[in-house]
């Protein structure tokens, strides 16, 4: 029986060999995407156009499969998120030869001209999780090439990446790969999210090599993308402006940032306690290197940071005459109550809650140790650029609950 010939077309004509033609020439029957289908308009074989259901083509291939001569036409390599993988799941690794050729991604990074030993490739083609994508962009990694199509496409990805991570990429776009209008270019996140672009495209993804802090003083309410943070968890600019202005924080003072994060709170409270003392304490130890990081960034050095699991690890701190607790979870109640033992008298604590079970159970915790309480919720809509104008969306509403020791 005749084995089904899968033949990667690269990024054209150009690229096939004298092989892959010979074979093609030879093909009875030929299958493939309309454009490279369109490559061979004077062949004689039987075409059969492959669209959105995979399964058709295969049934077809089944059905004229034995005496003929099936050949695959694949755009770029055919096992490089390809339809080769596919094949072979449905005919057998002995039914099927691959021919592979240059992948959209090697093509890619040599029209940038740099090296992609190691780069990490992702797909957004169809109904793809991109979970996996935006785990690696918020990882301290390489380069990142994203395969699109023409829904999930460049200023789609743009626009994700700005929601749900720190922001601090570099976008190169590789459009009409392979075709006579082929171009490319670095775009911010900002601007690819308000453009269109020609298909079939390609993405680099790179981190901004320019910090975006350069030059740029500490203020309260600093972009969130000014620190570093992984996956756009951070207590957002709005809701620190809030939060700090809820701790009433004055010179002098010694402030306990209890689940600090990335330190974001911790850091702008330097701006308001002049000669006191800020406490952050963080259980994971990336986070711990973040807050490091950003306090160098900004220059904040009355900030000392504690590596503990809370409640435990607050007896040896100095005594605190605010707290903001930020995290927690399901140990929010013991925490709180830990930390209110070592309060001073007149503190103020601020809980960041995003559960409503968590605002509940905090506000409880409080009136029973005897606290004045207040409970505000932050809603906070930011505009996002459209190919028309713009759009407010949502961010996820923050509860703050805040005591007062008598």
């Amino acid at each position: 029986m005749l084995p089904i010939q899968i033949i990667g077309v690269g990024l054209g004509l150009d690229d096939l060999t004298s092989k892959h033609r010979e074979i093609i020439a030879r093909a009875d029957v030929l299958v493939g995407g309309r454009r490279l289908l369109g490559f061979f308009p004077d062949s004689p074989a039987e075409k059969k156009p492959i669209g959105k259901d995979l399964d058709d083509a295969i049934g077809f291939i089944r059905s004229r499969m034995g005496r003929r001569s099936i050949v695959v036409l694949a755009s770029g390599d055919p096992l490089f998120f390809g339809i080769g993988a596919r094949l072979i799941d449905a005919f057998g690794p002995d039914r099927v030869r691959i021919h592979p050729n240059v992948s959209s991604v090697a093509a890619a990074f040599a029209r940038i001209k740099e090296p992609w030993g190691g780069v990490q490739v992702f797909s957004v083609h169809g109904q793809r999780d991109e979970k996996e994508l935006l785990r690696a962009l918020t990882a301290e990694t390489g380069p990142s090439a994203v395969l699109t199509d023409p829904v999930h496409n460049p200023a789609w990805l743009a626009r994700l990446i700005k929601a749900k991570t720190s922001g601090r990429f570099r976008m190169a776009v590789i459009e009409a790969l392979g075709s006579d209008s082929e171009c490319y270019g670095w775009y911010t996140l900002t601007q690819a999210a308000a453009r269109q672009f020609a298909d079939p495209n390609i993405v680099v993804l790179k981190r901004d090599i320019q910090p975006i802090t350069a030059g740029m003083p500490l203020r309260l309410g600093t972009p969130d993308e000014c620190f570093e943070h992984p996956q756009g968890l951070i207590t957002k600019c709005e809701v620190r402006a809030v939060a700090l202005a809820k701790l009433r924080l004055g010179p002098g003072q010694v402030l306990w940032d209890l689940g600090a994060g990335c330190g974001s709170v911790a850091i702008e409270a330097s701006l308001l306690i002049g000669k006191g003392r800020i406490v952050a304490v963080e259980k994971n130890p990336q986070r711990i290197e973040q807050i490091k990081t950003n306090a160098r960034r900004f220059g904040v050095r009355r900030l000392g940071v504690v590596h503990a699991e809370l409640p435990e690890g607050l007896k040896k701190l100095p005594k605190p005459d605010r707290i903001f607790i930020g995290g927690g979870g399901r140990d929010l109640p013991p925490i709180i109550s830990e930390a209110a033992r070592h309060l001073k008298s007149e503190g103020i604590v601020v809980i960041s809650a995003v559960l409503l079970q968590n605002v509940h159970d905090a506000e409880a915790v409080l009136r029973r140790l005897g606290f004045a309480t207040e409970v505000v919720q932050v809603q906070i809509h930011r505009s996002q650029p459209m190919p028309y104008g713009e759009r407010l969306e949502a961010l996820n509403p923050v509860w703050l609950i805040t005591g007062r020791r008598p």
